[in-house]
């Protein structure tokens, strides 16, 4: 089992930046591709950004390429997602999560509770 925890959601305004990390515990972290998700009222959960094992390749959907940037820390085994120029529409609640392997869009086997993240007009 792998226990994630996350932090650093909250209330912005539009053109704000929040830093959201997902600390994991349980099981060797490096083993594992991570992603970040989002969740907003009315809408499907959709993949945000992922991360290799390594770090060593990155992946966004187009509508926060630029704007946001996930990165990890292996030796912390925590993944952060770094969101700057922050815009009304991505309001959502946020997850990260952890895919044992290599990096897919799909497919992920441990899942946070989420955290809110609101931007205000």
């Amino acid at each position: 089992q792998v226990q994630l925890v996350e932090s650093g959601g909250g209330l912005v305004q539009a053109g704000g930046s929040l830093r959201l990390s997902c600390a994991a515990s349980g099981r060797t972290f490096s083993d594992y591709a991570m992603g970040w998700f989002r969740q907003a009222p009315g809408k499907e959960r959709e993949f945000v950004a992922g991360i290799t094992r390594s770090g060593g390749r990155t992946y966004y959907t187009d509508s926060v390429k630029g704007r946001f940037t996930i990165s990890r820390d292996n030796a912390k085994n925590t993944v952060y997602l770094q969101m700057n120029s922050l815009k009304p529409e991505d309001t959502a609640v946020y997850y990260c999560a952890a895919r044992y392997g290599s990096f897919m869009y799909t497919g992920y086997d441990y899942w946070d509770h989420g955290t809110q993240v609101t931007v205000s007009s």
